[in-house]
């Protein structure tokens, strides 16, 4: 423990050095060509910085983009409705909240440039509305700004001591692996006690996603390292399916033959291997014998509970040949090699997004309406730095519009920035005055901006250490010559605490999602999904639905702290989901010998009322359904039959929770 939070500490005074040189850098430049405002370059470094060389150059490059596109968007906002301040203003505001609804629905990493191509039109836009004359220069000095700033946090990320992603999404996938591995081994072991334990992996695997979005910006990629990138999140996905399913037939088997036994225990021993080559070795041998005994007990299967032994040696069959694949994948992805017998040809999925377009249109209606409300404020009480406090308004709105509770977020941005002022006015009326060579300058700095470089890299002082970076250009008024002016600095803090004291009270109103609402909302989009399957509406197949669900099970899962609801209520719930929406794609598209009973039964499960009553009868017409098609002798017969007993077993699920619940 103590090692690691000295590796932190050192991975964070690297960061903080790392940065505070490129924001010297920025300035140094943008003085020596003579820009207005040098100060925006600091901003920009500290803005786009990143821990990580990838992140770093990522964010730049959607930054610079989302700059170009939003100051282009203000000049032909601001002149077009000159003389019209209210007009602009609505304007400006609904390009602004357009920005944010597209981020929102976009939800990786590139959603950056959409922030920032709202972000910009605010900074710019709302202190020209009322002086118009000057928006194409300032937009063209502020775009140059911001590209020196860009350009030197990429560059020192990049070549001074930079950290790769690369490293951090390895370790993280070898932790995800032996958690999976374990999982299965609990799982089989009897010792899970909740079907929806797997699910929690869901969170490990959106994480995963996250950070591999900037590998391609941390060295060159070839497309067999995405491809096989995609095709392990889909053989994770399904893996945390079949541990559930497992779970769940190792629950109903009555009595386990023999040799069902036996290779279980072998499988429970090779998961607990630690020796990589042996496991390796041993893996192929317990498949080829899995595969023989499911054989084999399709072949036998006479009754429904020989049915569900038959279906437990497939998922387990199927669990070996998954870990399998997802180390061979693994280590192909460590090693930036193609992975062993993934033809580059084969369609893979990756990661698939819940998208709520309503949710998100909520959310930049709210913006619109807080940022209006300032522009009125502003515009109807003349006040001179009303300009000001509005674009940071309008920051706040789109930098922290993606958060459930945004409130606690900027409160934190507000204690930073309450620092940032004090050291500020330090800086500009005792120390500054004082300063008359640049390498002076940076040795003043230094202290301030290396500590709060430091804070910025760790994730819980990160909002409130951006307060300080972010203020001190400002406030410092860091241009070409010392013009420290306390009125000037005093009226832009009170513009600064404004906006954001407006902006906690507007959003804790307007831009809250409730956990609970949150939570019900996508058990409402899951339960529409499947009706909309089962009427053929649903166009996905059993990899995308998959997915999907992985998905929101991760943005269900950090809800569920906040929510009054029963978290493993919730999660089996939504497991239950995920069974009886892979259970019906698959019959759908399979092979029916029961003809018209099969599709009467799957339309009474999706007009369910959903009692325990209702779902016994179903299972009960689902049993004899299995009884009519066994034996099985053709595999076609077989793999239907295996997906009767899938869907019979989410419902006997379903029924066993809802009967814990009582």
């Amino acid at each position: 423990m103590a090692s690691l939070t000295l590796q932190n500490d050192a991975n964070a005074l690297l960061y903080a050095i790392k940065s505070f040189a490129a924001a010297m850098l920025a300035y140094y430049i943008a003085l020596s060509i003579g820009l207005e405002r040098p100060s925006w370059a600091i901003i920009t470094v500290y803005i786009v910085s990143q821990t990580s060389v990838g992140a770093s150059l990522s964010r730049s490059l959607y930054r610079l983009a989302g700059t170009v596109i939003g100051a282009a968007a203000t000049v032909l906002i601001v002149p077009t409705f000159v003389n019209m301040p209210i007009v602009c203003s609505v304007v400006l505001t609904g390009w602004i909240t357009f920005c944010l609804y597209l981020s929102l629905l976009e939800r990786t990493p590139r959603a950056y440039a959409f922030v920032l191509a709202g972000y910009t039109a605010s900074l710019i836009g709302f202190p020209a509305v009322m002086q118009p004359g000057a928006i194409f220069d300032t937009a063209i000095v502020r775009v140059q700004e911001i590209m020196i700033g860009i350009l030197c946090a990429a560059l020192l990320h990049r070549y001074l001591l930079p950290k790769r992603i690369s490293g951090l999404f390895n370790s993280k996938l070898s932790e995800t692996l032996r958690s999976a591995r374990q999982t299965l081994a609990d799982a089989l072991a009897g010792k899970s006690d909740k079907a929806a334990n797997s699910l929690h992996l869901a969170l490990a695997l959106q994480y995963l996603q996250g950070v591999s979005h900037h590998i391609p910006y941390d060295f060159a990629l070839s497309v067999p390292i995405r491809h096989a990138r995609n095709a392990l999140h889909d053989k994770l996905a399904r893996l945390l399916i079949v541990i559930c399913e497992l779970r769940d037939r190792l629950r109903m088997i009555e009595a386990m033959p023999e040799d069902l036994h036996k290779l279980l225990g072998d499988v429970q021993h090779w998961l607990a291997c630690q020796d990589e080559r042996e496991r390796k070795i041993t893996a192929e041998a317990l498949r080829i014998r899995s595969e023989q005994l499911t054989a084999q007990q399709d072949q036998l299967a006479l009754t429904l509970q020989d049915a569900v032994q038959a279906s437990f040696a497939r998922h387990l069959t199927e669990a070996i040949l998954l870990i399998q694949q997802c180390e061979r994948l693994a280590g192909a992805i460590h090693h930036a090699k193609p992975a062993p017998g993934l033809a580059q040809d084969q369609p893979v999925k990756g990661y698939v997004f819940h998208r709520d377009h309503l949710a998100a249109a909520r959310t930049a209606l709210g913006a619109f309406v807080i940022i209006m409300s300032g522009c009125l404020v502003w515009i109807f009480s003349a006040w001179p730095d009303g300009g000001t406090a509005v674009s940071i308004l309008g920051v706040c709105c789109t930098l922290f519009g993606s958060f459930d509770a945004p409130a606690p977020h900027i409160v934190k941005y507000i204690i930073g920035s309450f620092w940032g002022v004090l050291i500020s006015l330090i800086y500009s009326f005792a120390l500054l005055p004082h300063v008359t060579e640049f390498s002076v300058l940076v040795a003043v700095f230094a202290p301030a901006y290396l500590l709060a470089g430091s804070l910025q890299a760790r994730p819980p002082t990160t909002f409130m250490a951006m307060g300080i970076t972010l203020t001190l250009p400002v406030l410092c008024e860091l241009g070409p010559r010392y013009s420290g002016d306390f009125a000037v600095a005093v009226n832009t803090a009170i513009a600064l605490f404004a906006a954001t004291g407006f902006a906690v009270i507007g959003m804790s109103l307007l831009q809250t999602v409730q956990a609970d609402a949150a939570i019900n909302r996508l058990l409402k989009r899951c339960r529409r999904d499947i009706r909309r399957s089962v009427k053929g509406a649903f166009k996905s197949d059993e990899t995308h639905w998959t997915n999907l669900m992985i998905d929101r099970t991760a943005l269900l899962l950090p809800r569920l702290q906040r929510s009054r609801q029963s978290p493993a209520q919730t999660l089996n719930q939504m497991l239950h989901y995920l069974r009886i929406g892979l259970g019906v794609m698959h019959l759908r598209r399979g092979y029916s010998p029961a003809g018209g009973d099969t599709g009467k039964a799957l339309n009474e499960l999706f007009y369910l009322p959903g009692n325990a009553t209702d779902a016994a009868i179903l299972r009960q017409r689902i049993a004899a359904m299995i009884g009519r098609c066994l034996p099985a002798g053709q595999q076609q017969s077989q793999q239907f039959v295996g997906r009767l007993v899938d869907l019979y077993c989410a419902l006997q699920e379903q029924n066993r929770e809802q009967a814990d619940d009582q």
